[in-house]
């Protein structure tokens, strides 16, 4: 401990010297965990907004109403965009912003259990694709729940006969993903959500990551299978807009289909000496910053600034899915529907082909299932393609054995 302090100089020249050995955020060479666009005008946009609210607590609307106002129009355009259908008569919300997609995953899933529950089921349990995010077992740890993975076809994508063959009298929720993380792959969400109305339970849709990215793709004219709220027996929907929303971390949001489920979301508490305490999430205190940023970002580029984004985004995806796939000796998993691709082989060890490119500069993901390379590209990838097809050619066709590099996610 530093008791006497430190002259700022000195403190944010130490920042600098620790963030310039990390991958560089606004770069071209990292492939997942943030998403650059390249484009000064957004990030000063995000930066100029974030400091308006750096200091600002989300925590009670009725203290800062406009502050609040923020967040129901962000929750309400997002809605629109996912097709949401909108109660004009209803006081209710049709969902709240979080703190990302975990969270929005945790929200959703506690509704779920405290619905079943109050259905008589004694243990709820959710049903979730293998390849699903792990916030779906976090859930369960954290809510005291069962937790029951679907097997996936050969295309890695739910197996909506063994989903209904799963399918017990505790099963509370049926989840799809639009599109997964490992493998960019869109579930069967139309058959998945159909078990879940035949069953008269819940089915989230896990749109974290092709919340921003589908909805464009669909207004360009890519064939897109039914994914959003139009699909009957959707009933809850997460969206990232701190992914391809292009905004800092962090922030996403929670939709309901029914207006009376988020009150099942909702904390209430009033025993104590300062009056009510309600909250949508599992934090207290909020930082505002993001939501307004992601408000500002919405408001600036609308519809139309998304689209032209994700058309651009297209061109670099067509690009490096050319050239991977003009690569002997590797393939693309499945038939990824945006901008997530994982990369397998039967004759290359792929980790070793990672090894390689780690030491060339580049920041790419592991998978285990199937064992191989995995990358999630953004606007930014643009100007890398040629030069990591280049690098990643000449990998696979000169590298040692895998130095064991541990696949993680976090």
């Amino acid at each position: 401990m530093n008791e006497q302090g430190r002259a700022v100089d000195e403190v944010l020249a130490d920042l600098d010297e620790r963030r310039a050995q990390d991958p560089d955020v606004h770069g071209s060479r990292l492939f997942g965990l943030v998403y650059p666009t390249g484009r000064t005008d957004l990030e000063e946009l995000a930066d100029s907004v974030y400091k308006r609210y750096l200091f600002a607590n989300a925590l009670n609307p009725l203290k800062f109403p406009e502050q609040a106002r923020l967040e129901t129009e962000l929750v309400q355009w997002v809605a629109e965009l996912v097709h949401r259908p909108m109660n004009a008569t209803s006081k209710r919300s049709p969902g709240s912003t979080t703190s990302g997609g975990t969270e929005s995953i945790l929200m959703s899933m506690l509704v779920n259990r405290e619905r079943a529950l109050a259905r008589g089921v004694e243990r709820p349990t959710i049903l979730a694709p293998q390849t699903a995010h792990p916030a779906y077992a976090k859930a369960a740890h954290y809510f005291d729940m069962d937790y029951v993975r679907i097997p996936v076809d050969d295309g890695y994508r739910a197996d909506v006969n063994a989903a209904r063959s799963l399918i017990t009298e505790n099963t509370c929720v049926i989840v799809a993903s639009a599109f997964t993380y490992p493998h960019g792959i869109l579930d069967p969400v139309t058959e998945l959500a159909g078990l879940a109305g035949e069953k008269r339970i819940g089915c989230h849709v896990d749109a974290c990551i092709g919340g921003f990215v589908l909805p464009f793709l669909e207004q360009l004219g890519r064939p897109i299978a039914p994914w959003d709220f139009r699909v009957e027996g959707v009933t809850e929907m997460s969206v990232d807009v701190h992914k391809y929303g292009y905004v800092p971390k962090g922030v996403s949001v929670l939709l309901h289909a029914d207006d009376d489920w988020f009150f099942d979301q909702v904390f209430f508490y009033d025993e104590w000496a300062s009056g009510l305490y309600a909250t949508p999430g599992v934090a207290g205190a909020r930082p505002a910053a993001p939501v307004a940023t992601a408000w500002a970002m919405t408001q600036h580029l609308g519809t139309d600034g998304y689209r032209e984004i994700v058309a651009d985004l297209c061109q670099t995806v067509d690009r490096m899915r050319a050239g991977i796939e003009a690569i002997d000796g590797i393939e693309i998993v499945g038939d990824p529907i945006g901008p997530v691709l994982a990369l397998r082989s039967s004759t290359v060890d792929l980790h070793a082909v990672g090894d390689v490119m780690d030491d060339r500069g580049w920041n790419l993901n592991r998978n285990t299932d199937p064992t191989g390379l995995h990358m999630m590209l953004s606007p930014i990838h643009r100007e890398a393609v040629d030069a990591l097809l280049a690098d990643l050619a000449e990998a696979v066709a000169h590298h040692g054995d895998s130095r064991g590099k541990e696949v993680r996610y976090s």
